[in-house]
């Protein structure tokens, strides 16, 4: 599971000082920022690792069209197409029209895809179809793909796969979304029901069922897998990803490590699941390895169903001394546990094999690039979790890029009550801020357990939004226990003030103004952080815990009682862990739609009003280093450089010249 960083969220940590040597800042358009981060201490690596660096960031790279595919059958196509157009390009580059498709292009390259990476929803264009057909016909032969016909009517059509991933209520989710990880004409009901039929009941280690696969009909119009593996679906990608993983275990700095590198090609080959839950166990397992990846199909959140995972991959280093903070969490792990406030027969008798560090990103890829978790905690398998355990991952340069290109942004000023509140966020909110990433990776998803017999599906699709709810409100809980204060985690029991009020004020307010006037929430860590604010803020009220103010017409968020707070998010973390252990899909789904999905519309409003008066963009993500081989006369590797000049559209143009993956269409 990940945790996402909200980009415009309160920022300040007074001992981070802007580095004026490192511009942060590459690009700005629409809503999004893009960023650059640094990767510090990669010169102090020996050569071993960074050729290991080196071959697991080319795997990386070379799985960037299996997502693009995944999200959208046409998007391959409509990238080829636009950047043709934006590269042939000789017209008058002020033209209205030129600003506005090449803003277009970027968002496309940003979401990967033409649907909107957080949203969900098509892009509209502020430019004319009779624009783009003009350029298109100016292009060298062979330039356009055969299908530019139906791409012109994807791109003008408003109503045609409006809907990335559609979370709706009460509608078909397979057939109302446009993600490509499902044939056309297959629905909701007969993927259920095939599902249904393969897994065995009580099964006490299942494999992750549809999580490497597309849904398709055979010839006689039944339901059917096609796996995601060498021979089969998106190969000629893989054969490439294989090709540097082969590599990278060449340069293991252990046996432990490169047998983790030659299962994950033994599943790349077979498609097993099985295999892969083996790949798993191994990768877990490993806390010897300073460097470290993940490769595959990930996380499910692209898929309506919450089945089938995208494809990911975030090579990265061990950062040692910030990791000491993690370890001291995963070394008491059994005291959080045995002290949570959720039912004891929910809780696990025994924790095992909880390690979490904190590590520097090398390389962001797939639906971890442009925009990136800040937390990663694998695997997702429950059984996995509860015989072998989980590794967690907090990515503090990525924090620390977000922190250092927010000084100065208004945010605080506009948003947050008082002065007294403002100082406690500057002095508090970036520990804080990765505390709470801390423990929502290292523990809070790996707490809990199901019930013996309960699917580990059985909440559907709403699955992935109560996880992430679980998961926040236990490191909200315990960043205010004293327990944190005892084992020299904070030196201020105040100190977790600043991320309740950073966390209540995003979940009310200010995380709205990613969301359309008259739009409901959709993103699944969207609907966790306002499911959890509206519950306290309703639950709280006769004893005046939170209130919503007004000052000068504005309003404003009061936290009155922090002790009784977090008490509220004790009492429900236990009410979602009972969800979670007896996979009670109704009281789930009310949960959802009662307190995560409508948008007061005048509150709203404001939100946008007030966000308008400040040069913020609600989203941001990355452009990634460029890494360069060193060789002798003979081919051998002598040093590998990073070099972070690039910019924007030349990475994306870069990848898309150097990194074909799917040159063949599937």
């Amino acid at each position: 599971m990940t945790l996402s960083l909200l980009a415009a969220s309160c920022t300040g940590a007074k001992e981070q000082t802007p580095e004026s040597d490192f511009d942060y800042t590459v690009d700005r358009f629409a809503d999004i920022e893009v960023l650059r981060y640094k990767v510090p201490d990669f010169d102090s690596l020996n050569l071993k690792q960074k050729t290991l660096i080196y071959y697991l960031q080319e795997a990386a790279l070379w799985g960037r069209d299996i997502l693009w595919d995944q999200k959208y059958k046409h998007n391959l196509d409509l990238r080829r197409l636009l950047e043709a157009v934006y590269t042939n390009y000789d017209g008058d580059r002020e033209s209205d029209e030129w600003k506005a498709f090449e803003t277009y292009v970027k968002q496309v390259w940003f979401a990967n895809g033409i649907h909107h990476h957080y949203s969900n929803d098509k892009f509209v264009p502020a430019f004319s179809r009779e624009f783009l057909e003009n350029r298109i016909a100016a292009l060298p032969e062979g330039s356009a793909p055969a299908s530019t016909g139906e791409i012109l009517e994807v791109i003008f059509n408003p109503a045609l796969d409006a809907k990335n991933v559609n979370q709706a209520e009460g509608e078909d989710l397979v057939a109302t979304s446009a993600c490509n990880m499902y044939a056309d004409g297959i629905t909701q009901a007969e993927v259920e029901a095939y599902f249904a039929k393969l897994k065995k009941a009580d099964d006490p280690t299942p494999i992750s069922y549809g999580l490497n696969t597309r849904i398709e009909r055979d010839e006689k119009g039944n339901i059917t897998e096609r796996q995601y593996r060498l021979g089969g679906l998106y190969s000629d990608a893989i054969a490439h990803i294989v090709e540097n993983l082969d590599s990278a275990a060449n340069y293991a700095e252990n046996d432990a490590q490169r047998k983790i590198i030659e299962r994950l090609v033994d599943f790349y080959r077979s498609g097993d699941l099985a295999t892969f839950d083996d790949y798993s166990i191994r990768w877990a397992e490993d806390t010897v390895s300073q460097v470290d990846f993940i490769n595959g199909f990930i996380e499910s959140y692209g898929d309506p169903l919450g089945m089938t995972g995208s494809w990911e991959s975030i090579v990265n280093f061990k950062n040692i001394p910030a990791s000491e903070r993690t370890e001291v969490l995963s070394a008491n792990a059994q005291w959080f546990e045995d002290n949570s406030p959720v039912d004891p027969q929910f809780r696990k008798e025994k924790v095992k094999g909880v390690s979490a560090k904190v590590i520097t990103a090398a390389i962001l890829a797939g639906d971890a690039y442009p925009a990136t978790p800040i937390g990663i905690n694998l695997p997702n398998a429950n059984w996995i979790r509860a015989a072998h355990g989980s590794k967690s991952v907090t990515i503090e340069n990525i924090t620390q890029a977000y922190d250092e290109a927010s000084h100065g942004n208004g945010f605080n000023e506009e948003f947050v009550i008082d002065e007294d509140t403002r100082k406690l966020l500057d002095d508090y909110l970036f520990i804080t801020d990765n505390l709470h990433t801390d423990l929502h990776e290292c523990l809070g998803h790996g707490s809990g357990r199901l019930l013996p017999g309960v699917d580990p599906d059985a909440l559907k699709a709403h699955g992935s939004t109560l996880e992430e709810t679980r998961a926040d409100l236990f490191a909200l809980y315990y960043l205010a226990d004293p327990k944190l204060l005892e084992i020299g985690l904070l030196d201020n029991p105040d100190a977790y003030k600043a991320e309740y009020y950073k966390y209540i004020l995003n979940g009310l307010m200010t995380q709205l103004m990613r969301i359309e006037p008259g739009k409901d929430v959709e993103e699944a860590h969207m609907r966790n952080r306002k499911i959890i604010a509206e519950w306290v803020l309703e639950h709280g009220r006769d004893a005046n815990v939170i209130e919503l103010v007004k000052r000068d017409g504005k309003t404003f968020v009061k936290i009155n009682d922090y002790e009784a707070l977090r008490g509220l998010f004790g009492d429900l973390l236990a009410e979602i862990q009972r969800i979670r252990s007896t996979g009670d899909y109704a009281a789930g789904a009310a949960l959802v739609e009662k307190y995560g999905v409508k948008v007061d519309p005048e509150l709203h409003r404001e939100v946008l009003d007030r966000y308008s008066t400040l040069d913020i963009a609600p989203y941001r993500g990355f452009v990634n280093p460029v890494y360069t081989a060193v060789r002798d006369a003979s081919g051998k590797i002598t040093d590998v450089t990073v070099d972070y000049s690039e910019d924007y559209p030349s990475q994306m143009l870069r990848y898309a010249k150097e990194y074909p993956g799917l040159t063949a269409g599937k």
